[in-house]
């Protein structure tokens, strides 16, 4: 079973992946585990099932389900002013056609979730190079959205979807309403209680050489760009809720099952992030309005048939979805930035979905994929 998907993985290699590693669960049992390739290509080492990968975007998930977490002990509510919690956030500025001006609306809390906060995602702005200087380079998680603070934001609060650093400042928030330090906070809640044993956000120097090898792609070309290069983490002791996880398939998929099982979050607040929030108005810059909706920081069924999952992905190929309604969690881990297959592994659920569940639907994805990506499948 799942031929026509471990293929369609297969073919990633030819294209430039070095290497991958594929989990699918349903209900709780492993129906599909597929890894192939090279976790060093240099050196021809084989992918093995246990590498540690920076998983980038997956991280956001994560940091919404621990500020969730705090949410439903009814700490804050999302309809909350950031600058009750975070007061350098009250007075912001914004950029207009015409200049800076005062912004007219208040960051809220929901707007942090749903990227319609305003942020960009420069990681190389005027004060976070500030913060850099002047903490010698450690960039503490809280201290620096003082200096975040004071950049002008792109847009009013709630005016439209940009993708961020939105979940760096939820991730923020969490230390400041949970009273710990980020990392600790996911570690005693999520990573712990789940048994995440090889999953961090503050990867210890010592540990580094239990990374796998990290690539990326400039112009075609593919180098190893080197293990801890993570651009988005602003500091040594920058802990990035947006972007600075590290783990395995074998620990991410059981984040997956946990929240699926209600382990995490109860079945109603699961619910509540995974229901569209964008309005229309809102949408007018999101990336997937012809396939899902965007939740609590994540896309989210619309109701669009054949898209029935939930979940994000990562910069350097990681890539989640999860299909509750058919108990499905579905996770792929890799290792490349800028990936030429960036864009096809989101087309990976629909694969698992058509072989596993709705072989209808396998003759109009052959189609998509050949209109949308140019690509012939042959099986």
């Amino acid at each position: 079973m799942f031929e026509k998907t471990k293929a369609f993985c297969d073919s990633f290699l030819d294209l430039g992946l070095p290497g991958f590693d594929l989990a699918v669960y349903q209900d709780g049992e492993c129906i599909l585990r597929h890894t192939n390739g090279y976790s060093d290509i240099e050196n021809k080492i084989k992918m093995k099932g246990n590498e540690r990968f920076n998983i980038y975007s997956c991280s956001k998930v994560i940091t919404c389900v621990c500020a969730l977490q705090l949410w439903e002990r009814g700490l804050f509510s999302l309809d909350d002013k950031l600058s009750d919690y975070m007061t350098e956030f009250k007075e912001m500025t914004v950029k207009t056609e015409t200049g800076i001006k005062k912004a007219d609306n208040p960051i809220l809390i929901r707007h942090l979730f749903e990227m319609t906060a305003g942020f960009s995602y420069d990681c190389a702005s005027p004060q976070i190079k500030k913060a850099f200087a002047e903490t010698s380079g450690k960039c503490p998680t809280r201290e620096l959205m003082r200096y975040l603070s004071r950049e002008p934001l792109l847009f009013e609060p709630g005016d439209r979807w940009e993708y961020s650093l939105c979940h760096d400042v939820l991730a923020a928030l969490v230390e400041v309403i949970s009273g710990e330090a980020f990392d600790i906070y996911v570690k005693k809640n999520v990573f712990d209680p789940v048994g995440m044993s090889h999953s961090t956000f503050m990867l210890p120097i010592e540990e580094l050489d239990s990374l796998a090898e990290q690539y990326r792609f400039v112009n075609g070309e593919r180098s190893n760009t080197g293990k801890n290069i993570v651009p988005y983490k602003l500091g040594t002791n920058y802990a990035s809720g947006g972007a600075g996880g590290v783990s395995t398939v074998d620990d991410y998929i059981l984040f997956m099952e946990a929240l699926r099982t209600h382990k995490l979050l109860k079945p109603e607040t699961l619910k509540l992030m995974m229901t569209d929030r964008l309005t229309e108005w809102q949408k007018r810059t999101y990336w997937l309005t012809d396939s899902h909706g965007f939740g609590l920081g994540v896309r989210c069924s619309a109701g669009i048939k054949g898209y029935a999952d939930f979940g994000w992905g990562g910069a350097s190929c990681a890539y989640l979805a999860f299909d509750p309604e058919n108990k499905i969690s579905l996770y792929f881990g890799a290792h490349t930035l800028g990936s030429p297959v960036q864009d096809l592994i989101f087309m990976l659920y629909r694969f698992v979905r058509a072989e596993l569940i709705a072989p209808d639907e396998w003759n109009g994805l052959c189609l998509e994929m050949q209109q949308r990506y140019n690509y012939k499948l042959t099986y």
